[in-house]
């Protein structure tokens, strides 16, 4: 793989961590009736950081979230070369009548938001689901899937591939943008 272009540094990547937190704040106040759900893996280690954030700023000791492991639903695992390897699903809450946010680092193709919505049914029926990425890739949808808070809009071709890295795996929080696969 090429060497790939930093779309987002280290201190906007501060930044729009805490835009998506104030946006959060704004819409669902005291998060009484809310809980953050982050699909694994990406999705899981922004929901953390979102969680965290939000904690502090309210002053409140817990937050309902969890990590939502979607390998088995996917429209895709029968058709890979190899086996997947599935995550932990972390959920120790049901969703019934919950306002969730489900949450994921990248939007793509739309069917892995298809997939962890199909999972989040076995937690119970949500009163809403809104969707948090960090980053949208909205010319390459399969599904029509729109995020309702977005970190950043990347508009790439078909061929090009976004990574989200995390300080806690990399020592640098950063999304890079590669030409290609």
């Amino acid at each position: 793989m090429n060497e790939g272009r930093v779309i987002l540094n280290q201190e906007r990547f501060a930044l729009t961590i805490e835009r998506l937190c104030q946006q959060l704040i704004e819409e669902y106040d005291d998060f009484n009736a809310t809980c953050l759900v982050g699909i694994q893996t990406g999705g899981a280690v922004l929901t953390d950081r979102i969680c965290q954030r939000i904690q502090e700023i309210l002053g409140i000791p817990k937050l309902a979230h969890g990590k939502l492991d979607i390998t088995f639903y996917r429209d895709d695992f029968r058709r890979r070369d190899k086996p997947l390897a599935p995550s932990a699903t972390e959920m120790d809450f049901i969703v019934e009548d919950k306002n969730v946010v489900l949450i994921d680092d990248v939007l793509y193709t739309g069917r892995t938001t298809q997939a962890a919505l199909t999972a989040l049914n076995h937690f119970g029926r949500p009163r809403s689901v809104e969707l948090l990425v960090m980053v949208d890739r909205r010319f390459n949808r399969h599904l029509p899937v729109q995020p309702d808070f977005v970190g950043i809009v990347i508009d790439a071709l078909d061929e090009a591939y976004v990574r989200v890295e995390w300080q806690e795996e990399t020592g640098e929080d950063r999304i890079l943008l590669f030409a290609d696969k």
